[in-house]
Parts: C-alpha cells; structure tokens; sequence
C-alpha cells in the first residue's frame, strides 16, 4: 500500500510499516494551500463581504472542484459537501496542488454512483478551511495571515457561502445535495434553510444538533493544539518548519481518529501485537496501534492547519438545525427535498439514533422514519471506506 497517495481519511487502519512510521523532514508550520501554491484542479470564487457570527470577513474567497457538465437548464448540478477533514478534491490523484488522492474517487466520476457523465458535481472547501477557501491561515487585508483573529463561524455561516457559490455559478436549484459526517451537517443546513432550492437530499453519518458527547470530543481535540506552546495563541504562521503546532495538531488527529473508528476493527486489526521486536512493556518498543495512530497524526500535520482544526470544530459544535425555528422536528419538517438518511453499524461519534431522528422528522424520505443502516466495521469513517454500500444507496436517490 502506497502511504504517498492514498486517500488518507478512506483507508481501513492497517498495521503501518516500520521504515514508514515517521514523513520526512520537518513538519511545516501549516499544511494549508496558500496562493503561490500550485492550484492543482481548484477553482476560486470571490465571493466579497461576509459577516459571520464572530464578525466580519472583508472578502470571502471560495475554493471548489467540479466534474462533469452543467446542462443549458441548469438542473442536473449536484452540490457535494466534505467532512471536516476533507476538502474539495473529491476524485482524482494525489499530484502537484493535492496532497492526497480524492476522498469519493470510488463513488463520483464516470459510470460511478454519483456519474459524472450525468451530473454536474460541485464540491466547495468549507468557509474557514486550509485548502484554498479563506480562513485562519488566509492573507488578513492587512497583509498578515487571520491567524487569532479570524472570526467565530458557524454551520449556518458556511451553508449561506455555498448558497452564494451557488449564486455565482448560476445554480438556482440542486439537483441533490449530499454530504456525510460534518458536511451531513452542512447539508441538512442547506435543505432547511433553502428547502426550494433542493430537489434531493443524502444525509449520512451525522446529526440534526451536536450533542454534548460530541461537543466535549471536539474540545478535547482543541486542547491538545491549544495547550502547544507552539500554537502560541494561534499567530505561529512566522515560525520555521518543524517549530508550529505539529505537535498539538498530531495529538488531536489521534484523538480523532479514536472517535472515527470502532472498537471491533482496532482490535481485530492490531490486537495485542508489537511494532517491532523491541517490547512496549517497559523496553521503549511501540504496540502497533500506537504506530497507527501516531503514523496518521504525523501526517496529518503535512496537509492540514492547527487554526483551522479549532474554527472548525467550533463550527460543528455550533450545529443545530433548530435553533431559532421552533426546535430540531420544526426544522427537518420543513425540509422540501426527496431524503435519503444512512448511518453506519458501529459508528460511536455520530451514533445511528441521531440519524433515525433526521430520517423521523423529514416528510419525504426514501425508508420511512428509519435511517438506511450500513452494517460496517469501520466506525464514523464507514460512510468513506464502504465505496459500494454507500454507492448502492446514492443510486437509489439519484436513480
């Protein structure tokens, strides 16, 4: 397996070769794209003025990929929303602009579940992102990066900057929108606040409003980055390689990953079993779960920001579709959109009653009050790694 170019966040954990535990050189200071950076198949979009719930951003810029072509009636675009990792490379290689492989490559392109020859896709990087859209580690117009003051964005704030994606790209109305885990969130968001502008909605492995259990996850992920010295309040973009947050940013990918993966593949997968000859029981060797999780922290840090960690878990914990409405059944009530709702077996950050109670309050869904159940071992990140179950349910919406 090709460490280099796999999909990082669309792999079953595997045991990790010894010689490949560590990424060379020094960590970056941030993984973010930053303009001089090669675009790779990026699109930009200006989209001006914002103001969010923290305040106000100057000028918005929007970072997205599209596949396909859009129809002369404008109909068939479909709006593809990203986990909180994730980014708008959603298919295709890992190559010059793009640190990893697409994380859908397996259900967006040509003849796939999501087909390209019949679909106009559309996949933004999420306002306060690191891979092209503005955000902490985004130029200030005072010509140094946001960094602390970039201001507190919400769920809501990031949904109304793809609707006005949509505007500039002359989308009226989707064909479907779809996204899992936060981009689930993004996406729920979508159809109620804009319930005339969706035709067809696919919700998986997330939640209607975060939950207590969910939200103290996300601060503990924010507190390993925040208690790094390096981090130094969240204005570390000057520092010299191998001197910012790698550290904190490592920690909380760990933490992460924990969240994101069942208990029953960690231990079919690595057991009991050692690194290396050397013994974890006192002889400094490494149980080989730890090289996993270090391995995948490690690399985290080349392709992603500490700032943008901490806006964006902020942001999921802003997540509640009823806030203001009359409450979350007020809320998916007024959802207009033909529904598909699936969660995953195992998944312990995004449990399958938060999914049931999306599928329960829509009026128009494809299996009742029920979400669709994908029976995986791979925890949250099933609805990414299970290519053909997750397929099969997209043909059924998008069919």
């Amino acid at each position: 397996m090709d460490w280099q170019t796999i999909p990082e966040d669309s792999v079953p954990s595997t045991l990790v070769p010894g010689n490949e535990l560590g990424t060379l050189g020094k960590p970056p200071v941030t993984g973010a794209w930053r303009p001089g950076d090669h675009p790779g198949a990026r699109q930009f979009a200006a989209l001006g003025e914002q103001w969010v719930r923290g305040g106000r951003i100057p000028s918005v810029r929007v970072a997205y990929e599209t596949w396909g072509e859009l129809n002369a009636a404008r109909d068939n675009a479909v709006l593809l929303l990203h986990a909180m990792t994730g980014d708008s490379h959603v298919a295709g290689p890992a190559g010059p602009g793009h640190r990893t492989a697409g994380w859908w490559g397996d259900v967006v392109g040509p003849g796939l579940a999501i087909d390209t020859d019949r679909w106009f896709v559309v996949a933004p990087n999420m306002l306060g992102g690191c891979q092209g859209s503005t955000g902490p580690s985004s130029v200030a117009p005072d010509g140094v990066e946001w960094g602390s003051r970039f201001p507190f964005v919400t769920v809501r704030d990031q949904v109304a900057v793809q609707a006005q994606l949509a505007d500039t790209l002359g989308i009226d109305v989707f064909a479907a929108v779809v996204g899992g885990s936060m981009g689930g969130m993004h996406a729920l968001e979508f159809a109620v606040a804009h319930p005339s502008r969706v035709a067809r909605l696919a919700v998986l492995a997330s939640t209607a409003q975060t939950t207590a259990d969910q939200i103290a996850a996300n601060s503990l992920q924010r507190a390993a980055i925040q208690t790094d010295p390096a981090y130094n309040g969240g204005d570390y973009y000057e520092a010299d390689a191998g001197e910012g947050p790698h550290r904190g940013l490592s920690l909380a990918r760990r933490m992460a990953l924990m969240t994101y993966r069942a208990p029953d593949e960690l231990n079919g997968r690595f057991a009991r079993s050692w690194q290396s000859d050397v013994s974890p029981l006192g002889d400094d060797g490494r149980f080989s779960v730890e090289s996993y999780l270090d391995f995948h922290g490690n690399r985290f840090t080349r392709r992603f920001d500490a700032s943008s960690y901490v806006a964006l878990t902020h942001a999921m914990d802003s997540h509640d579709v009823g806030a203001g409405r009359g409450g979350v059944s007020a809320a998916l009530a007024s959802v207009a959109a033909r529904t598909l709702v699936v969660g995953v077996s195992s998944d312990r950050l995004f449990p399958l009653e938060d999914q049931h109670r999306i599928a329960a309050g829509i009026r128009d869904t494809l299996d009742g009050d029920r979400a669709a159940v994908l029976d995986s071992e791979f925890g949250h990140d099933g609805f990414l790694i299970e290519h053909e179950a997750v397929g099969a349910h997209l043909r059924r919406l998008l069919d």
